[in-house]
């Protein structure tokens, strides 16, 4: 069976779904509202796992899976998890299902809503650890519950829902999404995909690693040369991001950025694509391969680039068997001397993490916009001293924390909002969202064989033995401190940070606490940070651009700074020439 989204307008949806309405028993009792879900007719699973997801919204302009954000424009979503579910059974959404903005069905306002349910589908892994835990597997799409593979959906339809009706509605999954075509080779642009033994033992079943590679200009006509490698982590990337051969096709209808204020910003991102193509081939860029590297995995889009407890061995698996894999197929040099890592947000710190967990297997990192590096300043919570993620410590007072602003301050959500939407899509850290991934990649395991939570994601109460973990193992800025006396002249020259002194999500903060270790090494560490001034997430430290166009501008930027800076750090004999015609 293979069943596949219909792109039509959402109002042409409206009675596609079969909705009928039963009698529920009249006992006198308070009634609770209560979808009943069925599976398909012509499912060919014989029982599912997933997460089963009900979402509500007043807004006709796109399908409700899509409509489930951290900002005010935000429509509703109820989940539950269910378990061996059989054709021919239904399963409920009533008022036991966690929900976001609002709690419980019972909170939803009396009106007109467009319903749709979906299913985030689950697989058993039986973990090297001893553990078995069920996870949604990324299927090519980067751990998007809304847009995976294999899920199941239903159309989306118009309904009068009244929390106190006596009336049950009943929906029917009747769509799949369907598979994602892989991209295809280009003269520049190769894809490689490997299966990690590390990682492959670790999960109990095969497990990959893939990598865009963008090969330098020239590359089959100079066979004898050897190249450094250049390293761009991030989230999942379908293809290598910010390369376009073509002039930007103005024909297209203009996107107006209401977060950069800037209109036909799509054209704008594909000329800046077109530009970095037009530098690559010219001839005064230096000549490197460089990758963005495919690890999404059953928690999030990307591992973190280091060894977990709960995702596994991702760092070694990176670092010893993909890169030497992609240099030894594409000509690359093949020593540490010669690679370098650059990224911002999640790439940002990916790009620090590998250099301070793999000080010579990396000759320099330029981290941009990273998530916290130092965990007394994890957003806007001190890890560490707080007692509560949500709430400002006091004894009268529940001021709640933010936890996304702009520029200028205000403020569009919550941390406690942001983790429960979280907890609403996916129980026990399987949300595949931010505060989850962190969960997941610096916590020990849990008994239950899922992440230990750092706080409670319903109080936000902090648990402080997770948080001495973190600090050991996972916390940046501490672990340089801790060990620049023995690592320092490996770090040496070696750290860049930049960040926008308005960071969107408080990151600022952590870059500063990081920036005063850094500041007082012995050895100095004569390394870079800067930041930008009214700067918002991911400004890469160029301070003649805007932050609309500096985040578009990472490859064209590091690759060149690096290829000038590796002249005082390479080995003596390194070849630093023969890569430079």
């Amino acid at each position: 069976m293979k069943l596949y989204f219909n792109p039509l307008p959402l109002l042409a949806l409206t009675g596609i779904l079969a909705l009928t309405l039963s009698a529920c028993s009249s006992n006198g009792t308070k009634h609770s509202p209560v979808f009943t879900v069925s599976l398909p007719d012509d499912i060919n699973e014989t029982a599912l796992d997933g997460r089963l997801l009900l979402m509500l919204s007043t807004d006709d302009k796109s399908e409700p899976r899509f409509q489930i954000t951290d900002g005010p424009s935000t429509q509703l979503v109820f989940g539950v998890d269910v378990e061996d579910w059989k054709k021919g059974e239904t399963r409920p959404v009533d008022i036991s299902a966690f929900g976001y903005p609002l709690k419980t069905l019972s909170d939803v306002p009396a009106g007109e809503y467009y319903v749709q349910v979906l299913l985030h589908k689950y697989e058993t892994f039986n973990r090297a650890d001893g553990k078995t835990v069920k996870m949604p597997m990324d299927r090519g799409e980067g751990q998007q519950w809304n847009r995976a593979p294999g899920n199941l959906y239903s159309s989306p339809v118009k309904i009068n829902f009244n929390p106190q009706s006596r009336q049950a509605i009943s929906v029917k999954l009747d769509q799949e999404i369907p598979p994602i075509d892989p991209p295809t080779d280009t003269k520049y642009i190769k894809h490689i995909k490997i299966q990690s033994e590390l990682l492959t033992e670790f999960w109990g079943r095969p497990m990959y690693l893939g990598a865009h590679v963008l090969l330098p200009e020239g590359f089959d006509e100079h066979p004898d040369v050897k190249y450094p490698l250049a390293i761009m982590h991030g989230h999942f990337p379908y293809d290598f991001g910010g390369f376009r051969t073509t002039p930007p096709d103005k024909t297209t209808p203009c996107e107006y950025s209401s977060r950069f204020k800037v209109d036909c910003y799509n054209h704008l991102v594909e000329e800046e694509a077109y530009n970095f193509y037009k530098a690559w081939t010219g001839p005064d860029f230096p000549r490197v391969i460089a990758i963005e590297i495919q690890h999404a995995n059953p928690f999030y889009d990307d591992s973190y680039a280091v060894n977990s407890e709960n995702l596994g061995p991702y760092g070694d698996a990176i670092t010893y068997e993909l890169i030497p894999y992609i240099e030894e197929q594409f000509r690359g040099i093949g020593e540490g001397w010669a690679r370098f890592t650059y990224g911002g947000s999640t790439g940002g710190w990916e790009a620090l993490a590998v250099q301070v967990k793999y000080p010579d297997e990396y000759n320099g990192c330029y981290a941009a916009c990273p998530d916290p590096i130092d965990f007394r300043a994890y957003g806007l919570v001190n890890l560490y001293e707080d007692k509560n993620a949500y709430y400002l410590d006091s004894k009268f007072k529940k001021t709640l924390r933010p936890g996304i602003r702009d520029y200028l301050g205000n403020v569009s959500a919550s941390l406690m909002e942001m983790n429960q939407r979280e907890l609403a899509l996916g129980s026990k850290g399987r949300s595949g969202q931010q505060w989850d991934i962190w969960e997941a990649v610096y916590s020990p395991v849990g008994e239950d064989g899922y992440p230990q939570r750092i706080w409670d994601k319903e109080t936000g109460a902090i648990n402080p033995e997770v948080a001495a973990y973190w600090k050991e193992n996972y916390d940046l800025a501490y672990i340089l401190k801790r060990d620049w006396p023995s690592l320092g002249d490996k770090w040496k020259g070696k750290i860049h940070l930049y960040c926008g002194d308005m960071d969107n999500y408080y990151l600022n903060n952590a870059v500063y606490l990081a920036e005063e270790i850094l500041e007082s090494t012995s050895p100095y560490y004569d390394g870079e940070v800067a930041y930008g001034d009214r700067a918002e997430h991911c400004w890469n430290g160029d301070p003649n651009q805007p932050n609309h166009i500096s985040r578009l501008r990472y490859h064209s930027m590091y690759i060149p700074k690096w290829s000038e800076e590796v002249k005082s750090r390479a080995p003596k004999g390194a070849d630093l020439y023969s890569w430079r015609y």
